[in-house]
């Protein structure tokens, strides 16, 4: 029987846990509304209405060694997160993740991150593969549901201590949670996931790309590299919000590269990309956060010096001492002037 339709977020991140579950991976999910989804997008557990008991579909398909647990952790970052960790380190063969209601809420765990995350393994030897799902993306909600803070986690990236990736679409979110449970080399993953995209029209992928390939660090273009002279790199939703702008103005001559793992760099295969446009002569980086955060400043520090002749310019919205605007219109209007910067209209 041949399985027809395309998959978005929700489901494509459930058959990654069932795939797990199925080899006999364990899978430990928590945090503060993971059993249902914050965005009403996992339905990892189904409650009776009658007599509140829990349903949970992926029992049906785990290995009878693996075990599956989902909670809804207590409003705490520090505790829940500080959990999670100390679980991660004692049982290195299961997937463990802790995610955030919105990414911003990790911040009341920032002492967990900055002391056992990112250097428990250089301090103690102490490793440890937790992953931390944190929904970003500027989408007009305020400024206290916006922004995991990218910036601040690629600060603390050194030594090959952390993985930290925005994934853009269904199928590379599978492939890189298969990726963190199933590679002998742990190590703690930050993963910048989508609001918005839940439900995005484009935000899908083919049953193909499930049942074949790999994690993509770094995605092309499919427009004429022949014809490019501009290519924007990005990460995360911004790459949709370009792609529509685009088509709509019926721009022919730039590529959009999206980077989606930003940590370790994927040096070798952004230089494959950019040899496949030998005629491009214009290069800049797009985020949709604030110059003085998102990826700009780590990207401007430790790309550019493994491109040799690129010159990569930022567009980008202005600095900002927090992290969105609390007005709908205004932030369709800095979302209006981003869009026009990188694909002026002829």
């Amino acid at each position: 029987m041949s399985v027809q339709g395309d998959i978005d977020w929700g489901f494509g991140e459930i058959i990654a846990l069932g795939s797990l579950l199925a080899q006999g991976v364990t899978v430990r999910l928590a945090g503060q509304d993971s059993r249902r989804g914050t965005f009403v997008q996992r339905h990892a557990s189904v409650v009776d209405a009658e007599t509140g008991a829990d349903y949970l579909p992926l029992f049906g398909v785990k290995a009878e060694d693996a075990r599956f647990f989902v909670h809804d952790s207590l409003l705490s970052e520090y505790a829940a997160m500080g959990f999670e960790y100390g679980y991660s380190v004692e049982n290195l063969d299961a997937f463990v993740a802790w995610e955030a209601q919105f990414g911003d809420f990790a911040n009341g765990a920032q002492s967990v991150v900055d002391e056992f995350l990112s250097s428990g393994e250089v301090k103690w030897g102490q490793r440890s593969a937790l992953t931390l799902l944190l929904p970003h993306g500027h989408e007009g909600q305020g400024p206290d549901h916006t922004s995991g803070r990218i910036e601040r986690y690629l600060q603390l990236c050194a030594e090959d201590n952390i993985r930290v990736v925005v994934p853009s679409t269904p199928a590379n979110h599978f492939h890189l949670l298969r990726r963190q449970a199933l590679s002998p080399k742990k190590k703690p993953l930050v993963v910048f996931t989508p609001k918005s995209l839940l439900r995005h029209k484009l935000c899908v992928s083919a049953v193909a790309d499930f049942t074949t390939g790999t994690f993509q660090p770094v995605i092309g273009d499919t427009v004429d590299p022949g014809a490019v002279r501009r290519v924007l790199f990005c990460s995360g939703k911004v790459y949709y919000d370009l792609l529509q702008a685009r088509t709509e103005r019926q721009i022919e001559d730039t590529a959009i590269v999206r980077l989606e793992q930003l940590y370790p760099l994927p040096i070798e295969e952004i230089r494959a990309v950019l040899r496949t446009y030998a005629g491009a002569t214009d290069f800049a980086w797009v985020q949709e956060e604030p110059a003085n955060q998102g990826a700009w400043s780590f990207i401007a520090l430790n790309l550019l010096e493994h491109l040799d002749g690129v010159s990569l310019r930022r567009i980008s919205r202005p600095s900002a001492a927090a992290p969105a605007v609390g007005s709908i219109k205004l932030h369709d209007a800095e979302q209006s002037a981003l869009l026009e910067a990188a694909l002026p209209r002829s």
